[in-house]
């Protein structure tokens, strides 16, 4: 894993000695970042709104091409390596860890990319299963690694759209696009407003004096991935019965929360409120961005609490340890808002901080996690850094 401290060069400059060991060439090396959620989450794959932030929290792949139609890959976090014929590829993923990079060439030459035979080396410091997008991360770079390979370039908006078909179609987790948006289009210092329908996005500059602080509770709580589809059906399922009430309906983005309350009676309990917090999220996005633009971050915080108060209530998608998180964060003086962030059931919590109250915030919050739970969270102070490239 990357030191989370030191230069650039240096981590890049260890990947490529790395590579050299074991493939005897010098390789090409591309990075993507992992991404942290400001507000807005499952609205995704409900075409509504989203505001994330690149991090500076990177996954990056090292390459080399091959003579022959090969994908070799190997990751500095497990110790097995894979390998994949790229003229015979499997339909769909195994539960391992390469399905994602196997699954973003295996898109990529439906999109008739033909790829090239490739040695890969990934290298990442973005926490697994934290919800901080290490998927993403994997895909875009990998995807760009192989396109540079093979002589190909792409628009990048595809590119991002054949690495969510890969986690879609060949990994089966039904997510959104925002994580391969961000990797692909993430701007230093700033989170992007994304409109998850129309994919236009709006950079929203983060401001002077605020840092933002992302606390690991450590746990992932292992209902998560099949609980992530359900949420997704349970969407889907409000939307078959709204639909016939409100023609123009094609998503819950389409729902006020005014239409969904006229016809409550016809939802199952459950349903009527995985509706209202995507509705209510959806709310909230918007008037977190008019918050940020006009420095507001009194009600940026606020509508963060609402937020992390949907998600626990209406979507279940907290637990314990994230609720303790939040807890914590809000009440050390200069927090401006706190609430979970990603997929839930375990990862991050996001936390805005004033940038002089950080060093105050971080011991808190450890303290006070490490006593309540019995286990030490890990706190990462981030910030917006920029979309996938090459680096070296």
């Amino acid at each position: 894993m990357f030191e989370k401290r030191g230069t650039v060069l240096s981590k890049f400059e260890e990947l490529a000695n790395e590579f050299k060991d074991l493939h005897g060439a010098a390789p090409r090396i591309f990075s993507a970042p992992g991404r942290v959620n400001l507000i807005g989450e499952h609205t995704d794959y409900n075409e509504g709104f989203v505001m994330p932030a690149a991090i500076n929290f990177s996954t990056a792949v090292a390459v080399a091409g091959r003579e022959d139609r090969t994908i070799v890959i190997q990751s500095d976090q497990f110790a097995d390596r894979a390998e994949l014929d790229l003229d015979k590829p499997p339909s769909q993923g195994t539960h391992h860890w390469s399905d994602y990079p196997f699954g973003v060439a295996i898109k990529l030459e439906e999109a008739g990319c033909r790829l090239r035979g490739a040695n890969l080396l990934i290298k990442s410091n973005v926490p697994i299963g934290a919800g901080l997008s290490s998927s993403a991360a994997i895909e875009v770079s990998t995807a760009l690694a192989l396109l540079d390979n093979s002589g190909l370039t792409t628009d990048r908006l595809e590119l991002a759209k054949n690495c969510q078909k890969a986690e879609n179609e060949f990994v089966g987790a039904r997510s959104g696009i925002m994580d391969q948006f961000i990797a692909c289009f993430g701007a230093e210092g700033h989170a992007l407003m994304l409109d998850c329908r129309s994919l236009e996005s709006t950079p929203l500059p983060i401001p002077d004096g605020v840092k933002l602080v992302v606390c690991n509770t450590m746990v992932k709580h292992q209902l998560a991935g099949g609980e992530y589809n359900k949420r997704r059906a349970e969407c889907e399922a409000g939307v078959r019965v709204l639909s016939p009430h409100l023609p123009k309906t094609a998503s819950l983005r389409d729902v006020t929360l005014a239409d969904l309350e006229s016809y409550r009676a016809e939802l199952p309990e459950v349903v009527y409120r995985r509706c209202r917090h995507i509705v209510t999220e959806n709310d909230r996005v918007l008037r977190a961005a008019d918050a940020l633009r006009s420095s507001d971050l009194q009600t940026f915080g606020k509508l963060m609490a609402e937020s992390h108060q949907s998600l626990r209530d209406d979507y279940e998608v907290s637990c314990r340890e994230l609720d303790l998180m939040v807890g914590f964060a809000n009440e050390v003086e200069g927090t401006i808002g706190a609430r979970m962030t990603g997929g839930g059931f375990g990862g991050c919590t996001i936390n805005l901080v004033a940038a002089d109250r950080v060093d105050a915030f971080r011991e808190h919050v450890s303290a006070r996690y490490t006593k309540a739970v019995g286990r030490n969270p890990e706190v990462y102070v981030c910030t917006a850094a920029t979309a996938a490239a090459r680096v070296q």
